[in-house]
């Protein structure tokens, strides 16, 4: 299991005696550009079948659905971090086996198509991207993500929104819906870049790779700006623009998390702050705690443990 995944908030599950049905029962929340469902499963149920018409952003919050997407992937398990973009005109075919047990509960945003194009020829000609290369664009086959900070804080925030009592929430939905969207694309650049670095041409796959191959180095951000032929500020507008983070965080992140997989190989504390450009231990060990929440030596012990 991903352990970088955020969880969303999750809203009380409706009583049995409440549910119009067992499995999926659906609470709706009109919106303006948006219809934001709740969906709770109480039943064990398979080949449950969910149509989506537009584009739909879906998110787990309780539970496990085993499921695909009718016209495009095998099945794949769909925890509680994790979200799925849907195809306009696709189904999801679900199986819920641990519902007796366990009830699921998960989100779906179905989304106004012109609302979505008008943000992105909104982004595109006031603010395009540094690279070129690359607009500001939703990746339909880029459907499987798990929830980084930036996305979770954006989904909350549009849930809390349509399920408040408020005479002014679609003109607050309507914000929180561009945002939304901004995250999920930079969460999409993210998972590309991790997963295509060899096929990825664009600048900032380059910078990815570049930085990947050299966690064990100093890492000058200036150098890296120019082997990306871009200024420094330049660079810096065209990291958070495509991946929502910082240069500066992302290096820190992925040392750590080239650091995670060295002490699961039982690399020494010393070895493994060496190997990922760390030159003070207990430097690496402050940041290691403040970022994953234990010391070095105590993720070292729980994972080699199991």
């Amino acid at each position: 299991m991903n352990d970088n995944k955020f969880l969303l908030n999750t809203p009380e599950l409706k009583k049995e005696n409440q549910l119009l049905h067992l499995v999926e029962n659906q609470t709706k929340f009109n919106l303006n550009n948006c219809e934001f469902s709740i969906y709770e499963t109480h039943q064990s149920a398979f080949g449950v079948k969910l149509h989506f018409d537009t584009i739909a952003f879906t998110a787990m919050l309780r539970g496990r659905k085993y499921m695909k997407l009718e016209n495009k992937t095998p099945y794949f398990d769909y925890f509680p971090g994790e979200s799925v973009l849907v195809a306009p005109g696709e189904t999801m075919v679900i199986d819920f086996p641990d519902a007796d047990e366990t009830p699921s509960q998960c989100i779906s945003l179905s989304l106004n198509p012109e609302f979505i194009e008008n943000s992105l020829n909104h982004l595109n000609y006031n603010f395009a991207k540094v690279d070129e290369t690359s607009t500001w664009n939703l990746q339909l086959d880029e459907y499987f993500l798990f929830n980084n900070q930036s996305l979770a804080s954006a989904t909350n925030n549009i849930m809390r929104i349509a399920m408040d009592d408020n005479s002014q929430k679609d003109i607050m939905a309507d914000f929180a819906l561009k945002e939304l969207l901004i995250r999920l694309m930079q969460t999409q650049a993210r998972s590309m870049v991790e997963k295509n670095l060899a096929k990825n041409k664009s600048r900032i796959g380059f910078v990815v790779d570049y930085i990947k191959k050299n966690l064990h180095q100093k890492l000058s951000i200036e150098t890296i700006a120019k082997l990306a032929y871009v200024s420094k500020s330049n660079f810096f507008k065209m990291f958070k623009d495509e991946l929502g983070t910082s240069p500066n965080d992302f290096i820190l992140q992925e040392r750590i998390n080239r650091a995670k997989e060295l002490l699961a190989l039982n690399n020494s504390i010393k070895e493994t702050a060496f190997q990922t450009g760390f030159s003070d231990t207990n430097y690496f060990t402050r940041v290691f705690k403040q970022l994953v929440g234990v010391t070095p030596k105590s993720y070292q012990n729980k994972v080699i443990s199991y």
